[in-house]
């Protein structure tokens, strides 16, 4: 009997280390619900303001936000990706003018900037969206 009690505290200390790693470790994964929430699936309204060049601003363009993916809700092409974090990176063009964007989403909002060739004039500015 004494042999065994002396291997006991052995063996809680070794079990505390393990323990807290496993609660450690289930309260780092994400879970199922945990992933809904950081949800960005739906029509974004984004509307472009120039800062840079001769190019229009104001215009106010749909796109749409499916899992990763970004695509056009209409005009153009859109293409491009949003991680669970909400930082977006997106690609558009509509005839020769074309741009590229990055920024964030967040809850129902979305900010960044964008810089590209629009009709022949190189420019940029920055953008904000809505989602509707």
């Amino acid at each position: 009997m004494a042999h065994f009690s002396r291997s006991l505290p052995s063996l809680t200390a070794f079990a505390r280390p393990l323990a807290l790693l496993a609660v450690l470790a289930t309260t780092a994964l994400p879970s199922t619900a945990d992933a809904r929430v950081g949800g960005y699936d739906g029509v974004w309204n984004v509307t472009f303001a120039t800062t840079r060049g001769n190019c229009s601003s104001g215009y106010s363009v749909p796109f749409t936000v499916t899992g990763s993916r970004v695509s056009s809700a209409g005009g153009g092409r859109v293409s491009g990706k949003v991680n669970r974090g909400g930082a977006v990176a997106v690609q558009v063009s509509v005839g020769a003018s074309h741009a590229s964007g990055g920024g964030r989403l967040a809850g129902v909002n979305g900010a960044g900037s964008w810089r590209g060739v629009i009709s022949g004039d190189q420019c940029s500015g920055t953008w904000q969206a809505t989602r509707t």
